[in-house]
């Protein structure tokens, strides 16, 4: 398959995946729909909203190589009723940056920034695209992981937070957690369709982990953002609340990202039940 043919595999499952979401009467489409079957509006319904032909919208979630304008996608976006983060990656589907700009995805790390990880307070790791996990802090495998425990290719952070049953009851709030990783793993994963890892890294985690696959198959996107996570040390531990700040662009490595887990203070009463997944 041709990169331009998946590309508009992928732009089509996310706008099936964004009508199906919808229903009649947020859309503002009354009537009789008893003889639905399936959830959400129809292709039709879409096409009429968005103000183009139904044959045409079809194809486009059929994954046709169609050609569309701006306008039209805008108009699909505004019709879908996309939130901002899920408008900017219908934008970046329908446009995506030349190849030569689509960053590699780096693996290796200079030591200097590993030792300046290291010399952090917080929390702190450096993560790529693929959620791989490339330094740490000795206070991030304190309340986190113990990534030395683990081989190179299994410091995976998305694949531990579904696959570690310690991480998930330690995670209070694990079940918003989780949503909001896999919604931004996600943009990367469309960003980066047909390169073998992602679909091979997401096809085992859905085997290993039926949380994973529910969650994955809402196919939400967001992109990173300040997140609010619960963590205890032990089961019976106190929660501490952490906000974790991402900065992303570092020099050479425009696809690694720096987590720091801030520590919130007099953050107790707000801490919610624990929901870790099953």
């Amino acid at each position: 398959m041709s990169s331009d043919s998946s590309r508009f595999r992928v732009l089509g499952d996310y706008l099936r995946s964004r009508r199906n979401r919808l229903q009649p009467e947020q859309a503002g489409i009354s009537g009789s729909y008893s003889q639905r079957r399936t959830p959400g509006l129809r292709r039709e319904e879409v096409a009429l909203l968005a103000g183009v032909s139904a044959t045409y919208y079809t194809w486009l979630e059929q994954g046709r190589e169609v050609t569309a304008s701006r306008d039209i996608m805008e108009n699909i976006g505004r019709a879908l009723q996309l939130t901002p983060d899920e408008n900017k990656h219908l934008m970046e589907l329908w446009n995506p940056p030349e190849p030569e700009r689509v960053s590699s995805i780096n693996t290796v790390l200079n030591p200097q920034w590993q030792d300046i990880i290291r010399q952090l307070a917080y929390p702190s790791f450096i993560s790529n695209e693929r959620s791989e996990i490339l330094a740490w802090n000795e206070a991030a495998a304190e309340i986190l992981f113990d990534f030395d425990s683990l081989p190179a290719p299994e410091r995976l952070m998305l694949r531990l937070m579904f696959t570690d049953p310690s991480l998930q009851q330690r995670m209070v709030n694990w079940e918003e957690f989780a949503r909001h990783s896999v919604a931004v793993f996600r943009t990367y994963y469309d960003k980066q369709h047909g390169e073998a890892f992602y679909k091979e890294f997401v096809g085992q985690l859905c085997a290993d982990s039926p949380d994973f696959k529910r969650i994955w198959e809402l196919h939400d996107v967001e992109h990173k953002r300040v997140n609010r996570v619960y963590i205890r040390k032990s089961a019976e531990a106190v929660p501490n609340a952490y906000d974790i700040h991402s900065v992303a662009s570092i020099a050479e490595h425009p696809d690694l990202h720096i987590c720091v887990y801030t520590p919130v203070l007099n953050a107790a009463q707000d801490i919610p039940e624990n929901t870790a997944g099953g």
